[in-house]
């Protein structure tokens, strides 16, 4: 792109902060493999070594980000088959460890790989401590029926960051009530034996290395918004799974990415929605003027290369800055509506 930050522009005096970015970095003590189609190349321990560049990056910064956000699949699926998940978990975590600013860990389908939801909940990669707890009646409830929270890293700033597996039969009890709700749905959809398959599909993105968003989710997500709206925030939303069919191969997207777009779409307040997931990235701004971000994955980043990104935040824009594969983007915020003429 031809208006990419510059390095004397991240540092200019309208900065108000910044915040990184970082997705699927699918770790496991493993030789470099294929992905599912046998067509791009994994590098799962290399992986590791990336994001400790990446951390390194961070911390030297004159200006540290307010915080990171870790968009999901943190240790790959191939862990849970040799047993090495808590230990592969345990050597990510200890590489955050040396961040100096909070992480955000966002949940995608490689952690219900290697985990139940009970465990993650009870796990370091439960960050919702770090919640905002000043606003009250936002809070999720039923507490602990989906992994959702908000917070405020800078005033008039709100980061809102959503379960894309509230609706799944990863990570469930197969006997629970919630998991054949979702077993139904998602075989009312896809007829395939295989449940990963999305050949035939009208909606491709029923597949079960995908996810959606429960009615209470998506009524809570309408609270905050509403609120932020009323209190002229901008919203940063971020999820594993995209939402957006523009800027995401379609097998990508959450199983109910409308619903979730519907109620987006009726505020004035968000000004873009990061995910992962994809692998390759991607890019869109809908029709209503919110900037859709999928990040490149670690996982399929060569040694040669990097896999992540800080965004600059300006009172009229932010830029995200990628390292490696991450594209640099400029989100813009929606222009304010003209006042109408007063009627004589």
């Amino acid at each position: 792109m031809d208006d990419k930050p510059s390095s004397r522009t991240v540092r200019e005096s309208s900065e108000l902060f910044s915040f990184g970015v970082i997705a699927d970095i699918q770790y496991a003590n493993l030789e470099d493999g294929y992905n599912y189609q046998g067509n791009r190349r994994r590098y799962y321990r290399h992986s590791l070594l990336h994001l400790q560049g990446a951390i390194e990056h961070w911390n030297k910064q004159s200006s540290p980000p307010s915080c990171v956000l870790q968009l999901g699949d943190i240790i790959d699926g191939y862990n849970a088959q040799y047993k090495a998940s808590e230990r592969s978990l345990e050597l990510v975590m200890n590489v955050f460890q040396m961040l100096k600013v909070p992480v955000h860990h966002t949940w995608g389908n490689h952690e219900f790989y290697n985990f139940s939801r009970d465990y993650l909940t009870n796990s370091k990669l439960n960050t919702k401590f770090l919640e905002d707890r000043t606003v009250h009646g936002l809070e999720t409830v039923p507490i602990g029926s989906y992994y959702a929270y908000h917070f405020v890293p800078f005033p008039k700033f709100r980061f809102i960051l959503l379960d894309a597996y509230d609706l799944s039969v990863l990570g469930v009890d197969q006997s629970s009530p919630k998991y054949q709700q979702c077993l139904k749905m998602l075989k009312e959809h896809n007829p395939n034996m295989e449940l990963n398959s999305p050949q035939g599909l009208s909606e491709p993105q029923f597949v079960q290395f995908n996810g959606g968003f429960s009615q209470e989710q998506l009524n809570w997500l309408n609270e905050v918004l509403t609120f932020s709206d009323t209190n002229q925030e901008k919203v940063v939303i971020v999820s594993h799974l995209p939402i957006y069919p523009e800027a995401s191969d379609s097998v990508c997207l959450a199983w109910n990415y409308r619903d979730a777009l519907a109620v987006i779409w009726a505020h004035e307040c968000v000004v873009c929605f990061f995910a992962g997931h994809t692998h390759d990235g991607g890019y869109a701004e809908d029709p209503f003027g919110v900037h859709h971000v999928n990040v490149e994955g670690v996982i399929e980043t060569g040694p040669d290369s990097q896999a992540f990104g800080t965004v600059y935040v300006y009172p009229d824009r932010m830029l995200l800055k990628g390292k490696g594969r991450v594209t640099d983007r400029v989100i813009s915020y929606r222009r304010e509506k003209p006042l109408q003429p007063q009627s004589a």
